[in-house]
């Protein structure tokens, strides 16, 4: 048991610590609103993930296995939505000081998941890997999903707290133009990568 809580963990810092969607958007927030406007968005990444992984760990990665063509979908519906997320940021204008400047609630980051595919193969590697068998499979999905957020949400900060600091530099709109056009172009190319 301690050998696969061990691999689970290096298993969810890694896909929760490694560049992808919910990464870019935090360090894209955290540079333009600061982390305590992040940090709504950011609880409802976390909120996201454990609800999908509990979900996919009591039944549902069955219906991805079981039906292929869900999982296609998903990747153009993910694949879609960050394009359109790409396009909002290269076009967005400012620090967060301005009046109509808002940043993502916990909503947001928690419907983001829905059409995030790293959140879902997280989730489905989660439920094939590392369920811990002496356990009804309920309690064994909610145990893998603390672990996730456990692990996910120092991670996902530290991406935020990475905007914070990248913030510092970002004192003229023509460096924060340049970084959001940057970040744009990060999420249309995950985008692409998605689907291929």
């Amino acid at each position: 048991m301690a050998d696969s809580l061990v691999s689970m963990v290096a298993y969810c810092a890694i896909m929760s610590g490694t560049p992808g969607p919910n990464n870019v958007m935090l360090a894209n927030s955290g540079a333009n609103f600061g982390y305590r406007r992040t940090l709504p968005y950011l609880l409802g990444i976390c909120a996201g993930v454990f609800a999908i992984t509990v979900l996919v760990c009591t039944g549902l990665g069955a219906v991805f296995t079981a039906y292929p063509v869900f999982h296609s979908v998903l990747k153009v519906a993910g694949a879609a939505y960050l394009g359109v997320l790409a396009w909002k940021i290269a076009n967005s204008s400012g620090t967060g000081e301005g009046a109509t400047a808002k940043a993502q609630g916990f909503a947001d980051g928690a419907l983001f998941q829905l059409v995030n595919p790293k959140s879902w193969l997280k989730a489905v590697t989660l439920a094939t890997l590392f369920m811990p068998a002496n356990f009804s499979l309920p309690t064994s999905a909610i145990i893998v999903a603390i672990v996730g957020l456990a692990v996910a949400f120092p991670l996902l900060s530290c991406w935020a707290c990475f905007g914070v600091v990248l913030r510092r530099f970002l004192t003229s709109p023509l460096r924060l133009r340049i970084f959001n056009v940057a970040t744009g172009l990060s999420l249309f190319v995950l985008a692409i990568t998605i689907l291929f």
